[in-house]
């Protein structure tokens, strides 16, 4: 009758006799010592198979071979890095006296070097510090959404909007005025349309914005959000009728009645999305300007 044999129980050994069983067993695995293949060796309260332990043919054992370094595979998909170029570069259609608008980009890049102008699109919630001589402080901070940009070059201006106290405030500031000692970028993106303006005529709530508003993070390689709300509007009278066609609002929830919905529809001009002269392709300005830039910078 085959007995088996077995470790003593845990318990029964001391804690010296149990780190004395793991040394030897280390010392006679760096060793190299020779142990029968499908044998078993038993530490206190565990048994270990060496079964799949391997002899080369001249009896000596192998080399020791590193495993291979793990390869590391990022998996994101990583926006393209390409620069953005404010819109104020662009000279606008019919004016381009090139010596005029030259100046006005050296002037620009050389405010950009000492001066941190981010990037931000209308839609976007903005806090802007600017330098007043009455305040205690002897600067005011205003926080509110770009509800439009306008302008170019030197010329530049942007309109934020927010209701304080019930009360709608607006201020278009410059954006390449000295007085102007920080602009922050709360929460960068975008709308629905180029165009804000019909929020004076929204309710409120779409124009409220807390002053005390934290920056969103953000990281570089993330594109841009699109925000796609639909504002509900005052009763009518608006500053303009913005249900007409030539205005193409998209987010603008419209709660008209049906007949003058289809009234507005008779302002529509439908021919001049082909009107291939209405189109100002600047592909090749752009391209021009960006060069331009970025060898400007690099000095």
């Amino acid at each position: 009758m085959r007995h088996r044999l077995r470790a003593p129980s845990r318990r029964a050994l001391s804690p010296r006799t149990r780190r004395s069983g793991r040394a030897a067993a280390a010392m006679a695995a760096a060793c190299g010592r020779l142990v029968p293949r499908g044998a078993a060796i038993a530490l206190p309260g565990r048994w270990f198979s060496l079964s799949g332990y391997r002899v080369s043919s001249d009896g000596k054992p192998p080399k020791f071979q590193p495993p291979p370094k793990p390869v590391i595979i990022d998996r994101k998909t990583k926006k393209e890095e390409s620069r953005f170029l404010s819109p104020e570069f662009i000279p606008p259609r019919g004016r381009k006296d090139p010596l005029k608008y030259y100046i006005e980009r050296k002037d620009m890049i050389q405010r950009r070097k000492v001066f941190n102008i981010p990037e931000f699109y209308v839609g976007s919630i903005l806090a802007v510090t600017t330098a007043n001589p009455l305040a205690s402080d002897k600067s005011s901070r205003f926080v509110g959404i770009c509800i439009q940009r306008g302008g170019t070059g030197l010329g530049a201006t942007f309109v934020l909007r927010n209701v304080i106290e019930d009360q709608g405030v607006e201020i278009c500031y410059e954006l390449y005025s000295p007085r102007i000692q920080a602009i922050e970028v709360l929460k960068l993106e975008k709308r629905l349309d180029e165009n804000l303006m019909y929020l004076r005529d929204a309710l409120p709530e779409y124009s409220t914005v807390d002053v005390n508003m934290k920056p969103v993070p953000r990281m570089d390689h993330e594109e841009i959000p699109v925000n796609k709300v639909q504002v509900r509007m005052k009763p009518k009278p608006w500053s303009k009728r913005w249900e007409r066609p030539k205005y193409n609002i998209k987010g603008i929830k419209f709660e008209l009645p049906e007949h003058k919905m289809q009234a507005a529809q008779k302002w529509s001009q439908p021919w001049l999305e082909f009107d291939m002269l209405r189109e100002y392709d600047t592909s090749k300005i752009e391209e021009k300007i960006r060069k331009e830039l970025s060898e400007e910078l690099e000095k």
